[in-house]
């Protein structure tokens, strides 16, 4: 089992189907706050559809093209973090997030960003992190800027949020960058 102990109260734990129950619990939780930027909650309402989400992303982790974890604080799931994909031709990797809101201002997702992108540069040995956010989602832009990745550009109505359509914004950071700056 692939776990990566950020700090004393912060791991990420590769999904097991066994976190089904928790991940959807705290999905619950969240629902209404996570709806207005992420498009799979009405996807989403039974603990199945989070075990074939799960499921998925075992898969993908072990096919070599993405790698989804839960974030665990204090050992409790408390969101997921990974990369979405990874493009081995261009040694690239798209990180993704959420975290339940009650966990949100603890800093907890800017050290989870920066604890994925070390990973990618010194363990997976890519040339590039990319982090895409909705235009006018600051919390979520806010993470990548705080690690010094550069904005290198918008996608104009790049995701379909259920009535409307969302700008993105895409953040990258060098492996050479990264170096340089550690992350800040």
């Amino acid at each position: 089992m692939f776990l990566y102990k950020i700090d004393e109260q912060l791991s990420l734990k590769l999904t097991e189907v066994s976190d089904a129950e928790q991940l959807f619990a705290l999905t619950e939780r969240a629902r209404d706050y996570l709806k207005e930027w992420l498009p799979w909650l009405d996807f989403t309402t039974d603990v199945e559809d989070t075990r074939e989400f799960l499921t998925g992303t075992m898969k993908g982790y072990a096919e070599n093209k993405s790698m989804t974890t839960v974030i665990l604080y204090d050992g409790e799931i408390v969101g997921t973090a990974g990369f979405n994909s990874i493009n081995w031709s261009n040694k690239t990797a798209y990180i993704g997030y959420w975290l339940g809101h009650e966990y949100q201002g603890k800093g907890i997702m800017t050290k989870v960003a920066r604890a994925l992108t070390d990973y990618a540069f010194n363990h997976l040995k890519l040339n590039k992190v990319e982090i895409r956010a909705a235009e006018e989602n600051k919390k979520s832009r806010g993470i990548p800027e705080r690690l010094g990745f550069v904005e290198e550009g918008r996608i104009r109505q790049g995701e379909w949020l259920y009535d409307h359509y969302v700008n993105h914004v895409i953040y990258g950071v060098l492996a050479e960058e990264w170096a340089e700056n550690k992350g800040r």
